[in-house]
């Protein structure tokens, strides 16, 4: 009786804490949530309708590869000049104006109708969707300890999914409602915009934000005693073994999901036939489990430091998990049922959330918070670079092959490789000794 009355006092006062600590943090989660949202929806619109734009403009397999390359390699330039940028002008204006890039150039879109106009509307668009990880990376690190950390860039990774699920409900229907591919360009832009005012009147600092209660920043501020600003000179950090076990990761790993993001809804219309009006529960399958996997990745490494691990190797131990469960997707390339695919596609989409949201995590444990922005934009180059790569392999497997086969062996054996070579280079994640 006595270990249940202390049991039901503890809870008791574990609600008391949290409502006397406020939920400031948590918004402002939502927020990049909700931006990261915007994001993958305006990102996925093109290869929504990549069989429809084909059919209006003459548009091939690898035409459509070089579009992918110009998003590709705006996005990897932009990372490195946005997250430097973002740690030198800070979160609250870095969002404003990487927002209004990306949706600027999302609109743009509906401007396009040649190659190479859908070209340069998507390398500004790559370069103003490269500042939303840098920036909201910064923005986690800003507002909540380490130990709430994953948990919280697990959830506003997850955006990427709920971007991804709402893209293929919202895009056909808007296309069939106005019978024609330019509104599908232009009435999502219209979102990020709302977005724009939310951030600019809500969104500070935690030391300047109204609404947030001394216990709640107190708590947010544990352990946090490095510089706000950045104070290593942004060449040095390739100095670093640290830096190199994220670009590694990043240059990895990122390239499976740019294919999944552009060639997924080709991959169901091709091999399985489904017309714009069926493709959306496919995908919207396939990205919801991405969507819990991303949570449920972020909230990973807790059982591991039950276990006694300490953060760092329990966020790797989270990582090797998350590996595995990619492997079966080579799978998917013998069978022929529709829903088989789904499954596969479905644990290796969730897997790789699982993934990214620990890897993101593993800057802001290697690094002090100053230099993280930077450092993140650094391993998003990576990523995008390998995004370009994939994209060149994808065009000219599909253009001369017509299978999707080694693309899918590929993605199978990306994480592991990627995991061993993150430990050997970066041994328990140790944190880097800046000068």
């Amino acid at each position: 009786m006595n270990v249940k009355a202390e049991t039901t006092a503890h809870t008791e006062d574990d609600a008391s804490l949290a409502e006397r600590m406020g939920h400031v943090r948590w918004t402002i989660c939502a927020l990049l949530f909700a931006a990261t949202t915007l994001n993958y929806m305006d990102r996925m619109v093109l290869g929504l309708l990549k069989p429809t734009i084909q059919h209006s403009i003459g548009m091939s397999e690898l035409d459509y590869a070089y579009v992918v390359d110009a998003f590709q390699i705006a996005y990897a330039v932009g990372m490195l000049i946005m997250g430097r940028f973002i740690d030198r002008v800070g979160t609250r204006i870095g969002y404003l104006v990487v927002m209004c890039v990306w949706s600027l150039s999302a609109w743009g879109h509906a401007l396009a109708n040649t190659v190479l106009e859908f070209g340069i509307a998507r390398f500004c668009l790559g370069l103003g969707e490269s500042g939303n990880f840098p920036v909201a990376i910064k923005t986690v690190a800003e507002w909540f300890p380490q130990k709430e950390r994953s948990l919280a860039t697990g959830i506003f990774n997850s955006g990427t999914n709920l971007g991804a699920i709402l893209a293929p409900v919202a895009v056909p229907w808007i296309v069939l409602t106005f019978h024609t591919w330019h509104a599908g360009f232009l009435i999502t832009g219209v979102f990020s915009a709302t977005w724009v005012v939310l951030w600019f009147f809500y969104y500070r600092k935690p030391a300047e934000h109204p609404g947030l209660r001394a216990t709640e920043l107190k708590y947010i501020n544990e352990g946090k005693t490095e510089p706000p600003k950045p104070g290593t000179t942004w060449y040095k950090l390739f100095g670093y073994r640290q830096t190199w076990a994220f670009f590694t990761g990043k240059f990895l790993t990122d390239p499976i999901w740019w294919f999944y993001l552009f060639w997924l809804p080709s991959y169901f219309t091709t091999k399985f036939h489904l017309t714009l009006s069926r493709l959306g529960l496919p995908l919207i399958i396939v990205y919801t489990a991405a969507t819990i996997g991303s949570i449920f990745g972020g909230w990973l490494p807790a059982p591991f430091r039950k276990m006694g691990m300490l953060v760092s190797r329990a966020r790797m131990a989270a990582m090797l998990v998350c590996a595995c469960a990619v492997v079966p997707i080579f799978l998917t390339a013998y069978t022929s049922n529709e829903w088989v695919s789904v499954g596969f596609l479905s644990l290796a989409t969730a897997a790789h959330q699982g993934w990214s949201a620990n890897l993101f995590t593993t800057v802001s444990d290697m690094f002090p918070r100053s230099e993280v922005a930077s450092v993140t934009g650094i391993g998003g180059t990576a990523g995008a670079i390998g995004g370009a790569l994939i994209a060149s392999i994808a065009g000219f497997i599909l253009q001369y092959m017509h299978t999707y086969s080694p693309l899918f062996f590929i993605a199978a054996s990306a994480y592991l490789v990627s995991w061993v070579l993150i430990a050997v280079l970066a041994p328990g994640l140790r944190k880097a000794e800046l000068a």
